[in-house]
């Protein structure tokens, strides 16, 4: 089984007083109360070590927003695995829709920063997702299919002990739309038979495929319902602790059987 997986990405918001309070928030009212779900925080660069130090000592775990896939050098404005991993971070998200519509990320750039997350031994979360023109044309598996290939191309079996896959339809982010449980369930369907084909059934498996794409706690019970939704990626709702909360405890609450299309 895959573990269940709750990770707020922030984006480019919040000072690092900001940063700072909303940390303490979510470890007052998440903390350790979920032990059967791991929680990740992924602030902005400047308040990693602020919400590090706010986290110590809890299960909720650090994630960076992005990575460049050398370790080092002339990379202005850049940031490698290994300095990540020495501001304390255990996760990192590769590919983000935003990262490749406005920075102009290709499936090479992305396949080259999920080696370079292993490398340094830092769990990547692996974004994949299509827009609404793809989706309206009927390409949502093959776009789904060559994002999975580029970045796992080379990637050895053993990664499924700690790669996650999000899927985000562009089409639902920031929009207030969002995916319907029996799209959720086809479109995690075909990415789980995706990482069977590369890494096996077995390692496919254990791979936590989250859903991202306007989740709030509203629709969170729902996500949590389906067969194929390993947990979510948070993007607005993670910016109030009680919402985030809200969610962590949908996707732990979750005591019903799951469905493929419920």
């Amino acid at each position: 089984m895959a573990r269940t997986t709750v990770i707020a990405n922030w984006k480019m918001h919040g000072t690092q007083a900001e940063a700072l309070a909303l940390a303490r928030g979510v470890r007052r009212l998440v903390g350790n109360r979920f032990p059967a779900v791991e929680v990740v925080l992924a602030p902005p660069f400047t308040s990693l070590e602020t919400v590090r130090r706010a986290l110590r000592g809890s299960r909720l775990h650090l994630s960076a927003q992005n990575l460049h896939w050398q370790p080092q050098g002339a990379f202005t404005g850049e940031v490698g695995a290994d300095m990540l991993g020495d501001a304390g971070c255990s996760h990192v998200i590769v590919g983000h829709s935003e990262r490749r519509r406005l920075f102009g990320e290709t499936d090479r750039d992305v396949g080259r920063k999920l080696a370079a997350a292993l490398e340094a031994s830092l769990k990547p979360v692996l974004c994949i997702g299509e827009t609404l023109q793809e989706r309206r044309a009927g390409r949502m598996r093959r776009i789904l299919s060559a994002q999975l290939s580029g970045a796992l191309k080379g990637v050895s079996k053993s990664v499924n002990e700690i790669l996650t896959v999000a899927y985000e339809p562009v089409w639902a982010i920031g929009t207030g739309k969002n995916a319907t449980p029996a799209q959720a369930a086809e479109a995690h369907g075909w990415i789980r038979r995706g990482l069977a084909r590369r890494l096996g059934e077995a390692p496919a498996r254990e791979i936590p495929i989250l859903y991202g794409g306007s989740v709030t706690p509203h629709n969170a019970p729902e996500l949590a319902a389906v067969a194929e939704v390993d947990g979510v990626l948070v993007g607005g709702a993670s910016l109030d602790p009680r919402s985030f909360a809200a969610i962590v405890s949908a996707f732990a609450a979750n005591d019903t059987p799951r469905t493929e299309d419920a």
